[in-house]
Parts: structure tokens; C-alpha cells; sequence
């Protein structure tokens, strides 16, 4: 099985580093900016992939790993018994 959407990674590399060489350049550090085009194309490489897979889990009709909420989340559903899931607050003070 291929994963057609990690084409993704170095395409953002490339353009990442087309940009940083080209800001390295301007401000006289070339080393710099290599290094932030490959961070920052890293990044958006991660990010356009992730959008992708996404699009395509999408557009299959599952939901995306959703988690339905649930109808009770206190952890009281009875408390007439030993009461100690009071909904009041405060304590009897003086």
C-alpha cells in the first residue's frame, strides 16, 4: 500500500528551502537561512500532509475519528444513597 499524500513532505522542504536560501542570501547568512527553510518547510510539509489525509478520510464518509460525547459525565447518576455528589456548595460556617 502507498501513501500518495506523503508526497507532501518534500515538496514543503523544497519550497522551504527555496525561501530560506533566497532570505539567507538577502541577509547576508546563507547558513540561516538553510536552516530555517528546512524547519519551517518541515513544518509545512507535516501540515499540508496532514490536511490531505484528512480531505481524503473526508471525503471516504468516516467521520474523522470523532468521539460522540456521552450523556453523563459527572460520575453521579445516583447520589440519594450516601450523598456525596451535592450539587450545593459551601460548607455551614459560623
Amino acid at each position: 500500500m502507498t501513501n500518495k499524500n506523503a508526497a507532501f513532505l518534500p515538496i514543503g522542504i523544497g519550497m522551504g528551502l527555496s525561501i530560506g536560501v533566497a532570505l539567507g542570501v538577502a541577509m547576508d547568512n546563507v547558513g540561516l537561512g538553510l536552516a530555517l527553510g528546512t524547519a519551517i518547510g518541515s513544518g509545512l510539509g507535516v501540515a499540508l500532509m496532514g490536511a490531505a489525509n484528512a480531505k481524503a478520510k473526508k471525503g471516504d464518509g468516516s467521520d474523522g475519528g470523532a468521539v460522540p460525547p456521552t450523556s453523563d459525565t459527572s460520575g453521579c447518576a445516583d447520589s440519594s444513597a450516601d450523598g456525596g455528589c451535592d450539587s450545593g456548595g459551601g460548607g455551614g460556617g459560623d
